[in-house]
């Protein structure tokens, strides 16, 4: 039997002649940036393993703890790794935090009090977080323990709007300030490292003790610096995102000043009980491996990002970051302008997953959000967005977030067939 060449596979999965050969000529393109995500992933690389090795990881850090998890040495020791990866004091990353919405409530809901106003310097926060601040009235909101919420918009061109900025400042009972890295489901850019620092630099010159919050979902190691080295006082994300590395099976991290974390952590179990508590349950060895494959999961997403960035400008479509641009997170939106483009594009990402390929995503209600959403993953972990994903709100402008892939050949796999996916129903007519 004749060994199937790479193209014969790639017909076999369902890519046609015209789309492979259409893709292949895009990545002959991007040698030189892809060299330059591989050289982020070596210093990443190098900055978690010096972490395990200070803090002295050892097989003992797996054992199964359960009931209280007194003593639970692995839980402890990661959080000490985490620590020393984000250059912070202390960091809070276990399984009882379920994902990064709960991480990003916990850290608010720990370190703000009633008669408190949280202020958001970057507009709006991403759809799940409307309801955790109250914008949209939900059980348990911030809102209804008495705390405000104030948003300054950002200027036209996506960067900060300092004078208003200075101006909302000016109400001495802001307590916190948040800032989104990621774009969540806007147009607008993602922010760099550097960015988020200036704009923190900038609400500490006007006010030192307001604490600066950044929701670093999408971003972990996508650059050399994370925003606990610019001025963060609290870091916050998920494990079923970057910091995962697709192994994680569940949980989120909190990492930052001591006593911020200290609040974080007797909000999430109990006043008087904090980080005491809280036992592993044997997840320990898939944090602490999947921590360990991050960078390289990390930059294998990239990848993908900047190759489907670069197949759809081609194309004609609106993409954000563009083909060029620097990456400060995984997320690629694509502008498709219909509802029809939107779910022909998720239907190809779920098209190529390893798990439930044969399923075909349609919009839904999901809860959270105020329009119908569509989701494509077939992931080895439910909603991990470090996995091949696809999913945006069916309403104007029919934006698409893709983001994710364990391995850079499967990321590549899923944009060709999002892209077979738009050519069969003549949505894109010519490649």
């Amino acid at each position: 039997m004749n060994t199937p060449t790479t193209e014969t596979l790639y017909e076999q999965l369902g890519i046609s002649k015209e789309v492979w050969a259409f893709g292949q000529k895009t990545e002959e393109k991007l040698k030189e940036r892809f060299e330059e995500f591989d050289r982020n992933a070596e210093y990443n690389q190098l900055k978690v393993i010096h972490a395990m090795q200070e803090n002295r990881v050892s097989e003992g850090c797996f054992n199964y703890v359960s009931g209280y998890g007194y003593n639970d040495q692995g839980r402890d020791t990661l959080e000490d790794v985490y620590a020393s990866v984000f250059h912070t004091e202390a960091a809070l990353v276990r399984p009882q935090i379920t994902c990064g919405t709960h991480a990003l409530a916990l850290a608010l809901a720990a370190n703000l009090r009633p008669g408190d106003t949280l202020l958001s310097p970057v507009g709006k926060p991403y759809d799940t977080l409307e309801e955790v601040i109250g914008i949209r009235p939900s059980n348990g909101s911030l809102a209804e323990y008495g705390i405000s919420y104030k948003q300054v918009e950002l200027l036209e061109d996506g960067y900060f709007d300092y004078p208003a900025i200075e101006k909302a400042l000016e109400d001495k009972t802001i307590k916190l300030a948040t800032i989104q890295r990621s774009k969540g489901y806007q147009t607008r850019p993602s922010f760099s490292v550097d960015q988020i620092g200036e704009a923190i630099a900038f609400v500490k010159k006007i006010k030192p003790e307001v604490i600066c919050m950044v929701d670093n979902c999408y971003g972990e190691f996508v650059e050399e610096k994370e925003p606990s080295d610019v001025g963060a006082d609290l870091v916050v994300g998920s494990l079923i995102k970057n910091p995962g590395g697709g192994l994680a099976p569940i949980g989120g991290y909190v990492a930052g000043r001591k006593d911020l974390i200290e609040q974080c952590a007797y909000r999430l179990t109990s006043p008087g009980l904090g980080k005491e508590v809280g036992a592993s349950l044997g997840v320990m060895q898939s944090f602490y491996q999947g921590l360990f494959l991050a960078p390289t999961v990390v930059a294998g997403a990239l990848k993908g990002a900047i190759f489907a960035a670069n197949v759809y400008e081609k194309l004609g479509y609106a993409v954000v970051p563009d083909g060029k641009e620097e990456r400060h997170d995984i997320i690629q939106a694509v502008t498709l302008g219909s509802a029809e483009g939107v779910i022909a594009f998720c239907q190809g990402i779920q098209a190529a997953a390893p798990v439930d390929s044969y399923v075909t995503p349609e919009p839904w209600a999901m809860p959270g959000y105020d329009s119908d959403v569509i989701m494509a993953a077939g992931a080895f972990v439910q909603g991990s967005s470090i996995e091949l994903s696809a999913d945006g709100p069916i309403k104007e402008p029919y934006a698409v977030y893709f983001q994710g892939g364990l391995t850079w050949a499967h990321a590549k796999l899923g944009i060709l067939m999002s892209l077979q996916k738009l050519y069969e129903k003549g949505i894109v007519k010519e490649l």
